[in-house]
This record gives C-alpha cells, structure tokens and sequence, in this order.
C-alpha cells in the first residue's frame, strides 16, 4: 500500500481542553489533501466495574449530545506519563466510589480516528472496595449510579438506549470475556 506523508502544518488552536492542528499530506495517487486532527491529551481510561453479578454504569449528562446518557466511568490521563491503570482505579473511585482490587487491560482502541488522536484503555474491574466518591464537575456530581446484569446492558444496546461507544465496546468485551 503506497503511503501518506505529512508535508506541512501546525497547532490553529490550543484550548484548554484541546488542541487544533491543520496538516498537508502527500496522497499515495499524487494528490494533496489537508485535515484538521483534534490533538487529545495523554489519553484516557474506561472503567468497567463488574460486582461478580452486575456492571456498575453512570446516567450522566453530556453537554455535546445535551442529554443524560449511560456511559462506563471514563476520564482523561490527568497527570502527565500517568499509568493507564492509575488512572482507571482513580476514575472508578471518583465516579462511582469503588476501588478495584484487580484491574484486567481488555483493549486499548482510538475513539474517533476521522479527527481525533485520542486513545482509550478500557479496563476490567473486580474485586470492589466500596469507598466515598471524589466527584470532578458539576456532570459528575449530578451523575446517577446504575447497576444492571451483562444482559440488561446489551438489551439497551439493542434497543437503543446505550449509544455510548466505549461503553459498548466495554459491554460486548466483558460478555465476550464471561461467555
């Protein structure tokens, strides 16, 4: 397969929750083309609690669907070279108040690769201490926690009601990992 190579471009804007660049590329048929690429921080985690019986999921409010959603636990790598796994066992903490004693890697997988750079560990967590919650933000505080079996979740899947990716690909990896 010929190649694409990036020719040009830089940073167009750096905000405080993401970074904007535009990049030339040489196209393998001779062409040119150029596209805008969402720069993401160090990347994030996605928390799959899983109490043995039940996942543990949250109904949060998501401003850029302007609407409550059912979504895993998930958040970015705050602190810079942050261990994946660090960063899920304080995620899963913060959001849903359980401290995972063990923490299984199921995938590592890009978000929206059309525009974005940004890569996401999904992991397995068993084994829950409950704790208090350190809620982040105003979504996190009003955020509802919500236990459902492997089963429930993927028939909400089916029918629509889960239209979070993350949580789908955390879904059907811990179905798959339990049949």
């Amino acid at each position: 397969m010929a190649e694409f190579r990036r020719q040009a471009g830089g940073i167009v804007y750096r905000g405080t929750g993401v970074t904007v660049g535009s990049y030339q590329y040489d196209t393998p048929d001779g062409g040119t083309m150029t596209r805008e690429v969402v720069h993401a921080h160090e990347g994030s985690v996605v928390v799959l609690p899983y109490t043995g019986t039940h996942v543990v999921l949250l109904q949060q409010f998501r401003a850029p669907v302007d609407r409550v959603i059912y979504e895993l636990p998930a958040g970015k790598r705050d602190i810079p070279g942050e261990d994946p796994a660090d960063a899920a066992r304080r995620e899963c903490v913060e959001e849903v108040g359980l401290r995972p004693g063990r923490l299984t890697l199921l995938h590592a997988f890009y978000n929206t690769p059309g525009y974005s750079d940004e890569e996401s560990w999904l992991y397995l967590a068993e084994d829950l201490e409950p704790v208090e919650t350190d809620p982040q933000g105003p979504e996190e505080m009003a955020a509802r926690i919500v236990e459902m079996t492997v089963e429930e979740a993927l028939d909400r899947v089916a029918t629509g009601e889960i239209k979070d990716a993350k949580t789908i690909i955390g879904l059907y990896a811990v179905s798959r990992r339990l049949a």
